[in-house]
């Protein structure tokens, strides 16, 4: 889904989309690294210097609550957010926190689960914790 067709979305919801929710938007949707709110705020802040940080996690919550990103929380009561809403795995580095995606087309987890269980599936979070190749180079040094 592109950032037109979520602004769509929200609008026919009767949503109001600001420029900073948009920019918010677009740069979640042009990323693959898993920002923090506060690194979202980062950059947004640069193009738009009077956003507050009030105003990304409100985004950031709304956009979730519709269905058009995904929080993914860290354990240290921080979250990073994805994007891409469609259903796929992390991989999540325990030393830096670095996220990445991992899609496995050999196993369709949702079918899996509601075989085993009987539960209709709409959603899952699936999240692999280890340590990234960076990570493992820097401890070997």
């Amino acid at each position: 889904m592109d950032a037109v067709e979520i602004l769509k979305g929200l609008k026919d919801k009767g949503i109001r989309f600001t420029p900073q929710r948009q920019a918010i938007l677009e740069f979640l949707l042009a990323t693959d690294a898993h920002p923090t709110a506060e690194e979202i705020y980062k950059q947004v802040k640069v193009k738009f210097p009077g956003v507050s940080l009030g105003t990304i996690y409100n985004t950031l919550n709304m956009l979730k609550e519709h269905g058009f990103i995904l929080e993914l929380p860290c354990g240290d009561m921080s979250s990073r957010f994805d994007g891409n809403p469609a259903n796929h795995y992390h991989v999540m580095c325990s030393t830096c926190g670095k996220v990445v995606d991992f899609h496995n087309d050999l196993i369709d987890m949702d079918q899996l689960v509601t075989e085993k269980t009987g539960f209709d599936i709409h959603t899952h979070n699936l999240v692999f914790y280890g340590i990234c190749p960076d990570c493992q180079k820097n401890k070997e040094h």
